[in-house]
This record gives structure tokens, C-alpha cells and sequence, in this order.
């Protein structure tokens, strides 16, 4: 089977033999250049949350459990010295959770490659998951796609986060918990 090294390798044999136009059309038939085409698309907390109370709050790439954002969130204004949160996300001053158990969307097919900016394919993975994946294809990088988890077996400390806020609401004076707490609550609506 012949690999984009090799149909690279062919180009430049191509070339060494004066042919620019036969290089041109081996490489715009079979490695073309797709221009990344930005979606510009911001992604609501509402949106975010049904996503990943739809995948189970795991990452659809490992089947780690990851946490609600509110949850994360909540945590490191409770506990700011133990779970510190830094609002550039810089890591020697936010704590690796962030990281590891932050779930984000990703698409399966990357926009950059012609994927689609819609739900059928988006999933949940880690922050960490998601920057290594990047632009790559599962079957380059040899990842799986897992099955959804259930919500009903692990809710990502949803349920957690909207009883906690409830009891305190004094933690609603941050926007960035309003935002979650209001987008956990619309999600658990929809139950």
C-alpha cells in the first residue's frame, strides 16, 4: 500500500525529471490540499452540556470519566489552594485536572480535513486527548472511537454541581458558574 511519503516520493522523482505538470497533477490527485476552512463557531455552555450528558461525561477516545466544567469550576473556588484555576489555563498555576478530566468537544472528522460542524460528528474527549488528536484522523493516530457512556451510571458531578449551587447560591455571583449552572439545569430538563 502506498503512503503520502511514498506519493511524495513520487512527486519529487517527477520533478527531478523535469515534469512539473505530471508533479503537479500526482499531487493535486492524490494528496490535495484542503484549506482549512474555520467554522467560527462558538459553542454554547447549553450546547457543550447536552453533548457531553449525551456521551456519558466520558471521553469517547479512552472511556476515562471526566467531570462537568461547572463542577471543575466550583471546585477551584472552594478549594483555590488544593484546585487552583487559572483563567489562561497556564500550568504552573492551574491544576493538571484541567487537563485530564475537562471534557471539550472534538470532531471526529477534523474541519481542517472536511469534517462537519455538526452534532453526528462531535464527541466528548479531555483537553489533553483533544490537543494531541488535532487535526489528525483516528485511523492515522490508530485511535478507537468508544461507544457513548450513560449518564445514568456517571453524570460527571452534573447532579453534584446544580445541588451544591443550590444550597450556596452565593456561588452564582460568578458569570462563568451562572453560565454552567443555567446550562446543567436546561440539561437536566431534557432528562
Amino acid at each position: 500500500m502506498e503512503t503520502r511519503a511514498d506519493i511524495l516520493k513520487r512527486i519529487s522523482t517527477t520533478l527531478l525529471g523535469g515534469d512539473i505538470r505530471e508533479a503537479s497533477l500526482i499531487a493535486r490527485r492524490e494528496y490535495p490540499f484542503v484549506p482549512l476552512v474555520s467554522a467560527g463557531r462558538k459553542y454554547s455552555t447549553h450546547d457543550l452540556t447536552l453533548l457531553f450528558k449525551r456521551d456519558g461525561f466520558i471521553d469517547r477516545y479512552t472511556g476515562t470519566r471526566l467531570v462537568f466544567p461547572g463542577a471543575l469550576r466550583l471546585l477551584s473556588q472552594l478549594l483555590p489552594e488544593e484546585l487552583p484555576y487559572q483563567s489562561n489555563w497556564k500550568m504552573s498555576h492551574c491544576h493538571i485536572m484541567y487537563w485530564e478530566l475537562y471534557p471539550t468537544l472534538d470532531h471526529i472528522v477534523p474541519a481542517a480535513r472536511g469534517g462537519r460542524d455538526e452534532i453526528d460528528n462531535w464527541v466528548t474527549t479531555s483537553m489533553f486527548r483533544n490537543a494531541a488528536k488535532g487535526n489528525a484522523l483516528l485511523e492515522d493516530i490508530g485511535w478507537p472511537l468508544r461507544p457513548q457512556g450513560n449518564f445514568n451510571e456517571w453524570d460527571g458531578l452534573l447532579n453534584w454541581f446544580t445541588n451544591y449551587v443550590e444550597q450556596d447560591s452565593t456561588q452564582l455571583r460568578s458569570e462563568a458558574l451562572k453560565s454552567w449552572y443555567r446550562a446543567a439545569k436546561r440539561a437536566l430538563l431534557l432528562s
